[in-house]
C-alpha cells in the first residue's frame, strides 16, 4: 500500500500564492493534484509522469506549477495568482503506470492522500 501524506495549504488573499507538498512511500511513475469544492466534483488540477512531463486542467494553467523534487521524492504544486473560486480541499494522488492522457482523470489514480484544505479570500 502506498502512503500518500499532502502538507502545506492554508489561506490567502487574492492574488496570493501557497505552495502545497505531498510525499509518497512508493517509487510511482504518475502523480496528481485534484481539487474538490463542496457541493462539485473532484477535478484534476495538474498532473506529472515520470517527472517530467506535466497536464494542466484550463482552469489553472498558466497560474500554478506541478513538479517533483526527485532528491525528496516529494511532488510540489506552486500556486501563484489565486482566485476565490481556486477554494477548495486539494488532494494529492500516484499510480505506478498512467497515460498522458489519463493524468487528470480520477480513476487512473489508486492511492490518495486524505486532502488539504486551500482557502483564498476576496
Amino acid at each position: 500500500q502506498v502512503q500518500v501524506v499532502e502538507s502545506g495549504g492554508g489561506s490567502v488573499q487574492a492574488g496570493g500564492s501557497l505552495r502545497l507538498s505531498c510525499a509518497t512511500s512508493g517509487n510511482t511513475v504518475c502523480m496528481g493534484w485534484f481539487r474538490q469544492a463542496p457541493g462539485l466534483d473532484r477535478e484534476g488540477v495538474a498532473g506529472i509522469m515520470s517527472d517530467t512531463y506535466t497536464k494542466y486542467s484550463e482552469s489553472v494553467k498558466g497560474r500554478f506549477t506541478i513538479s517533483k523534487d526527485v532528491a525528496n521524492d516529494t511532488l510540489l504544486l506552486q500556486m501563484n495568482s489565486l482566485k476565490p473560486e481556486d477554494t477548495a480541499m486539494y488532494y494529492c494522488a500516484t499510480s505506478y503506470g498512467c497515460s498522458t492522457s489519463d493524468l487528470l482523470r480520477r480513476n487512473a489514480y489508486p492511492y490518495w492522500g486524505q486532502g488539504i484544505k486551500v482557502t483564498v479570500s476576496s
